[in-house]
């Protein structure tokens, strides 16, 4: 056990300029209350500690013990069953039922509907839609002559219209217009100067009537009343402002000295030492318990070696001994004997088996093909075809030459 006093912190490090490298900071001195409680409570937390661990060993090693020797192979024949329950039907389903209904409803499919509907297009809709086209084509030119020929005589009619209109708006309607408005003119003429007299007389009467005695009572009259209560409301507005500042002030101090004062102090002379003292405990109970995980690891992986070796001298070494003396010459004597000699037989078996089946198949093939040509004759050789490519040039040889002088 690690019962030597350790630092609370980790040194800190500080870059010194003067020098360039890292100093490490003054560790800060640990008080007696931290060293008084760490030795009886890492005591105390190691002797509770070490059973804990041994089991929790104890039962790591199960666990991994049956996930490797039972949950695995137990899930492997769980999932081999879940699919030759589950998957393998429906795959047969789908590759040995639903595949050829699908394609034979297909071909009914194709034969019955698409291939009549075919030649219904081909050789029914197809002539008769180019019969309509061509009957509407011609229907079409008849009808955009006509409607040539109807819109050239409304032009020709609204041409006509037209210069008429010109004619009478030039030499009727323009000449009449003229008269009506030089005789608007002088009618707009006096009017305006009747309505800028009457439009200056009540201006005169507006500004002296209304104006003038407006901004003689707005200087005169509403301008130090409204100071006169613009001071007074300042200084309503500064008394209650005094009033509410004497009442916050007596407010605060009361409180502050009622309750935060006390607050304050219990806080610091009582709240605060007694954190940190169960903040140490709490510090020390934590630290003693990862030591002593530690130290219960090392003691149950001791244990656990030792059970181990008793396992291995008690059971294991016996047993690969007879494995080793007893068992493996036995095997090698049944192999050697029985085995080899039994799948040698039944490799001579199986040919023998092989080739009569073979023999027996190929009589059968040359049987059918007699019948076939005593019934049908036999099927006409292919004839060889002319081939249409250039042949390649001949390879010279010992008897044959291929110069000028000497060519066969």
């Amino acid at each position: 056990m690690d019962l030597e006093k350790r630092p609370a912190r980790e040194p800190e490090r500080r870059q010194t300029a003067q020098a360039g490298r890292t100093a490490p900071v003054a560790q800060a001195p640990e008080g007696c209350l931290t060293v008084a409680i760490r030795i009886p409570v890492r005591i105390v937390v190691l002797v509770l500690v070490v059973p804990v661990r041994m089991v929790w060993d104890a039962l790591v090693v199960v666990g991994r013990f049956l996930g490797h020797a039972v949950l695995r192979p137990m899930g492997r024949v769980l999932l081999w069953l879940a699919e030759a329950v589950l998957v393998w039907p429906w795959v047969a389903l789908w590759r040995y039922a639903v595949v050829p209904i699908a394609k034979g409803l297909g071909w009914l499919g194709y034969r019955l509907l698409v291939v009549p509907a075919v030649w219904v297009h081909r050789y029914v809709l197809t002539p008769v839609g180019r019969a309509i086209v061509w009957a509407a084509t011609g229907i079409w030119g008849g009808v955009v002559w006509a409607a040539a020929g109807l819109w050239v005589g409304v032009v020709w009619v609204a041409t006509g219209l037209w210069a008429g209109l010109v004619l009478l708006y030039r030499w009727t309607l323009v000449p009449l217009g003229r008269g009506v408005a030089w005789l608007a003119s002088g009618i707009g003429a006096g009017t305006a100067a009747l309505a800028l007299a009457l439009f200056t007389g009540v201006a005169w009467l507006v500004r002296y009537l209304l104006v003038v005695p407006a901004v003689w009572l707005y200087q005169y009259l509403l301008t130090p009343v409204g100071h006169a209560i613009a001071w007074v409301a300042r200084g309503v507005g500064w008394l209650v402002r005094m009033i509410l500042i004497g009442l916050w002030l007596g407010i605060y101090w009361t409180v502050r000295v009622l309750l935060v004062l006390p607050a304050f102090a219990v806080w610091r002379w009582v709240l605060t030492p007694v954190g940190r003292a169960l903040a140490v405990l709490g510090r020390e109970i934590l630290d003693a318990l990862g030591h002593a995980w530690r130290v219960a690891g090392r003691i149950s992986l001791v244990v656990g070696r030792f059970l181990a070796n008793l396992f291995r001298w008690i059971f294991v070494e016996p047993t690969r001994w007879v494995y080793r003396t007893v068992l493996t010459p036995a095997g090698h004597f049944v192999r050697d004997v029985v085995w080899k000699p039994a799948v040698e037989v039944a490799r001579a078996v199986g040919r023998t088996t092989r080739q009569t089946l073979a023999a027996a198949r190929e009589s059968v093939r040359q049987a059918r093909a007699g019948v076939r040509w005593a019934l049908f004759g036999r099927p006409a050789e292919p004839q060889p075809v002319a081939r249409r490519e250039p042949a390649g040039a001949e390879t010279r040889t010992l008897g044959r030459s291929t110069t000028a002088l000497t060519k066969d």
